[in-house]
């Protein structure tokens, strides 16, 4: 067995599938959209997602919660964020509360410089 988790296999098909012919590759088609497209789609599925959790069976949130994990990595890759830096995030907020992990970050500032 691979060494590397379905996601980390996944991101990289995702990363090859750049280079194939958007006619064959759906993920190909999404890519050419670019970041705006990708991101649309993925809120699309969000919101599925959403809907399969309050209102449907384990199974159609399963398979809409695979649907959101594709097209999230579809929407990294089109913004040539790699799947290794979110996981090194994720690392680095391990065994942190939610609520002290929230308060140790730096509030972006709004144009004109304020928070």
């Amino acid at each position: 067995m691979s060494e590397h988790t379905i996601l980390e296999r996944l991101a990289a098909t995702i990363h090859r599938r750049r280079s194939e012919s958007a006619g064959k590759s759906y993920t190909r088609q999404l890519l050419d959209g670019g970041p705006a497209r990708c991101a649309k789609k993925f809120g699309e599925e969000a919101v599925e997602t959403v809907i399969a959790a309050t209102g449907q069976d384990a199974e159609a949130l399963t398979n809409e919660a695979a649907d959101v994990l594709y097209h999230l990595l579809v929407l990294l890759e089109s913004r040539d964020i790699a799947l290794g830096d979110v996981l090194a995030v994720l690392e680095k907020r391990q065994g942190m509360s939610g609520l002290e992990e929230k308060a140790s970050r730096v509030a972006p500032l709004a144009p004109g410089g304020k928070p």
